[in-house]
This record gives structure tokens, C-alpha cells and sequence, in this order.
């Protein structure tokens, strides 16, 4: 029974992949699998490998808790006997969660089924364009594992079951990945939909593992840092962004919200890679970024969970498209804004909404993460749903952006890359950001106003805890956590049940 929790039972012949377990034991992902080594993969071999990425548009799993909750962006107050799920999210954002968490075990194991699945087909592809998709794809959740965990298993394809996947360390996971993704952008030479790997793809995460090589290579025992940019990474990240720019195939969208609405899939001219939705299916469902805000009397009726800070929410000035407002089409159809939501509530028709208690619904920038009432926090609808089809709507859920690739360049150049061949500037490139946005010009663009100026344009979009952590402010302070966590935090724990199951695991330092 404990080999069928190391692997992945896959029979590669039909490539029906999926995690096989026993309920009672640790549902590790890898379980005993048949490869017919006459067998190759196809392209239609590839869609269980994209399937994985369903997971990312959860509340939860796959990592968007653990990014998110923990930073000063978002947190889940418990509201009466709402929402407390045993203090999960609550952990989360006070930084005190341990290797038994629920969320990072069930993380770890989607994600690591995403990397096995795709060395299957990476090892078996019928051509290089199969190859090089696979390879993006283990290249995407590795990267995630190595982001949140520091450490990555690994299991060869041909592997007898009962062989304990071996460990890739933090800089050697950093370096397959870099690997992987160099094939990718070689040989993904046909431009795709974004919803499949692309040349474009690959770069943007190419600039994005560059960008974060220094944290990745740091001494385990000092996670935190201080971190040491090298300028040939920095010049690498540089490299990357302009390969994307000079596609010519992306460009900053003047409607920020039609980036991640209904249509987005063909209103944006931003999305360098999403998982598509459509309204006949939505594999990655993205109307739970917005019912796990929404007031249960609301349209949609949401689960009244998750709220922004104040703090967070008072970084925007008014003007500023992110801050969100009215959306012609949505908000005189349902009541709600894009974007932030606070202040009296109103629903169709503009209706003033009451809460179940019958007073006023009035969100608050105030909220307590313990003891939170129902219309206490600011409420955040990142992705207006289609309010013709608020159940099934087609939001394609996102991944890269072209504004995150702009503004991971401005960092490598303020961090000692270039000069830039393009010519562009980091202030440059954050005024034409700024400027598309409605924002006035920023004075300086130095660390702290870029990092700022993430957070603006890239909320709720499950990148805030890497980017704390490369500037330096993960473990800071913040609302409802007064004081700075420990330095070991900007790491998590390998689940206690994978560190049981498989030798080669060792838990992180401080757990």
C-alpha cells in the first residue's frame, strides 16, 4: 500500500492519468503505473497534463491560498461559526501554519501530479512540439514547487515502483526547470492560442525564474536573505521580456478589466498564457474569484468569505482604472463594481442591499480576522462574470500577463541589468503602465514604488507572496499580524505525510 502513494497510477497506453490512493493512508502522489514503452504520446495526450492547471482557479489548492493569504493583499476573516475550517486561513495569514496544513498537502500533491504527468508525455512524445509542451507544463509546476517549498521530488519515467523519487534541491530544480524551458521555447515555434504553451510562454516564465534566481539559490538555512541579483540573470530576465515585446503579438490593454472578464479571451490583448474557459465548458471555473467574496445577498450570492486590507486598498488613487468602478454590463446588470467593492452594497437595478439581519450591507475597510461580521472587509471581483451565465461564465483564468512581463523587466534593469537594446527605462516603463491605467506619473521608480506598483496592477493574481519575498517585506508586519514572522516563513514546510512516505525528503529548516 505505501509504494501506491508514490506514484501515479497511469496507464500509458490510453494515458489515462490520475492519483490512485487509499483513503485510510497518505494519498502521496505517486502510485504504482503501467507504461507501454510502445506507445507514444500524442497531442490529445497532452490535455491530462493540462487538466492539472484546472486546480490553480481554486480558493484553495494548488498554491493560490498560500500566495495570496499569506501577505497583505487578502485574508479569510471567520465570521461567526462561517469560514473557520479549523483555522486554516487564518494560519495562513498570521504565519503560524506547521508541515500538517491542509492546504500544503494537497498542493503538493496536485502540483507534483502535474510534473508527473507531464514527464510521461515529455519522455514519450510523438514529435517536439508534444515534447516541448510537456516540458513547459513540468516547467510551470515545478516552478511552483520550488517557489513554495524549496525542494522538489522527482521520479524518472522508467523507475521501478518501489523507488523513492529522488530530491532535486532548490537551485538544481531551478536549473531543470530553466532547462525544460529552453527546449520549450525552441521548439514551440507556432504561435498558439494562449490557452496552449507558446515560444512566448516559455520566455515570459524563463524571465520570471531568472528574476527570482537569487532567492532560489540562496543557503537553506538563510531563506530570507538578503539575496545577491547577479547581473547576468538580471540580463537574462531582460532578454526574455524582449524576445516577448518583439513578437508584436502582446500589448497593454486599455481597459484593464478586459483582462480578466467574461470575453477575455478576446477582448485582452495582454494574456501571454490562461486555461480556457468557454460557456459550454469552464475547466478552470473562475467565478469562485468572485463568490468567495460576494455577500450571500449579492448576485451572484457568494460564500461571503475573503476580503483585501485597507491598508492595501488605500495604496490606489482614485482614477485608477485597477481600483475598479462601474462596468457597463456587468455592474448595471448585477449592482457590484470591478474591481474593489465598498460602501453601501446594491444589487439589480440598483436596489440598496440589506444583510440577513436586515440592516444596510455596508463593506468596511475594518475587519477582524477572528471575529469578523458579515459586512465587515473590502470585497475584491477581480473576474466580472458574465451576467447572463454567472454560474458557467467564460473567463479564461490567468496565468502570464504582458503588464507582469513589462514590469519584471523595469526590476531587472533597476536591479543592475542592461542596458536594455529596446532603450527603455524603469521609469519609463512604469509611466507607460501608469499612464494606460489612469494613474498619475510616479516621482521615482525605485524598489519600494515597484513593488507597490505590482501590487496595483497585479492583485488577486496569486503572485504578492513571491514578489514580498524577492524585495525583502514577506515577514514584515502587517494588519492583523503586528509583529514580523520568523525569517523561515518565506518557505513552507514539505507536508508532514510526504516527508513520512518517501526518505529522500527532509523537512525545511524552522519546521
Amino acid at each position: 500500500m505505501k509504494n501506491l502513494h508514490k506514484l501515479t497510477t497511469i496507464l500509458f497506453g490510453t494515458l489515462i492519468l490520475g492519483a490512485m490512493g487509499c483513503t485510510d493512508l497518505e494519498e502521496e502522489l505517486y502510485g504504482s503505473r503501467y507504461i507501454d514503452t510502445s506507445s507514444v504520446a500524442s497531442s490529445a495526450d497532452l490535455n491530462s497534463v493540462y487538466a492539472q492547471l484546472n486546480g490553480f482557479a481554486d480558493q484553495a489548492n494548488t498554491g493560490y491560498a498560500m500566495q495570496e493569504h499569506t501577505t497583505d493583499e487578502q485574508l479569510g476573516p471567520t465570521r461567526g461559526t462561517d469560514w473557520d475550517d479549523f483555522g486554516v486561513f487564518r494560519q495562513l495569514h498570521l504565519h503560524t501554519w506547521d508541515p500538517s496544513h491542509t492546504h500544503l498537502f494537497d498542493t503538493w500533491n496536485n502540483l507534483n501530479i502535474g510534473v508527473f504527468r507531464a514527464t510521461l508525455v515529455a519522455d514519450r512524445g510523438a514529435d517536439n512540439q508534444i515534447r516541448g509542451e510537456a516540458r513547459f507544463l513540468r516547467a510551470w509546476f515545478m516552478y511552483n514547487i520550488v517557489d513554495l517549498y524549496g525542494q522538489a521530488p522527482f521520479r524518472d519515467p522508467d523507475d521501478a515502483p518501489d523507488v523513492n523519487p529522488r530530491v532535486l534541491s532548490r537551485s538544481e530544480a531551478t536549473n531543470f526547470i530553466i532547462d525544460d524551458l529552453r527546449f520549450a521555447e525552441t521548439n514551440l515555434t507556432v504561435p498558439g492560442t494562449a490557452g496552449k504553451a507558446s515560444r512566448e510562454a516559455a520566455q515570459f516564465l524563463l524571465a520570471k525564474v531568472y528574476l527570482n534566481r537569487a532567492v532560489y539559490n540562496q543557503d537553506p538555512q538563510n531563506p530570507a536573505g538578503p539575496f545577491t541579483f547577479a547581473k547576468t540573470d538580471m540580463d537574462s530576465v531582460i532578454h526574455y521580456a524582449n524576445a516577448v515585446i518583439s513578437s508584436g503579438r502582446f500589448q497593454l490593454d486599455p481597459n484593464y478589466f478586459d483582462n480578466f472578464k467574461w470575453d477575455n479571451s478576446t477582448a485582452s490583448s495582454e494574456l501571454i498564457f490562461v486555461r480556457e474557459n468557454s460557456d459550454a465548458e469552464q475547466p478552470a471555473n473562475t467565478r469562485n474569484r468572485t463568490y468567495m467574496g460576494n455577500h450571500y445577498n449579492q448576485t451572484p450570492s457568494g460564500w461571503n468569505g475573503f476580503t483585501t486590507l485597507a491598508e492595501f486598498y488605500n495604496s490606489f488613487e482614485d482614477g485608477d482604472q485597477r481600483k475598479g468602478g462601474p462596468l457597463p454590463g456587468f455592474t448595471d446588470r448585477v449592482g457590484q463594481w470591478a474591481g474593489f467593492n465598498i460602501g453601501q452594497q446594491f444589487g439589480p437595478g440598483n436596489v440598496p442591499l440589506k444583510d440577513r439581519s436586515g440592516n444596510p450591507l455596508i463593506f468596511t475597510p475594518e475587519v477582524n480576522l477572528s471575529y469578523a461580521t458579515e459586512s465587515e472587509g473590502i470585497r475584491v471581483t477581480k473576474y466580472p462574470l458574465d451576467p447572463d451565465h454567472l454560474d458557467n461564465s467564460a473567463n479564461d483564468y490567468v496565468f502570464f500577463r504582458y503588464a507582469d512581463l513589462l514590469l519584471m523587466k523595469a526590476e531587472a534593469l533597476l536591479r543592475g541589468g542592461g542596458p536594455d537594446p529596446l532603450g527603455q527605462t524603469p521609469q519609463a516603463i512604469v509611466a507607460s503602465i501608469r499612464s494606460i491605467r489612469g494613474a498619475s506619473p510616479l516621482a521615482t521608480v525605485d524598489e519600494t514604488t515597484l513593488l507597490a506598483e505590482r501590487g496595483r496592477e497585479l492583485y488577486y493574481e496569486g503572485w504578492r507572496r513571491n514578489d514580498l519575498i524577492r524585495f525583502g517585506k514577506f515577514n514584515d508586519p502587517t494588519n492583523q499580524r503586528p509583529q514580523a514572522s520568523a525569517p523561515f516563513r518565506v518557505v513552507f514546510p514539505i507536508p508532514q505525510r510526504a516527508v513520512d512516505t518517501n526518505p529522500n525528503l527532509q523537512q525545511n529548516p524552522g519546521y
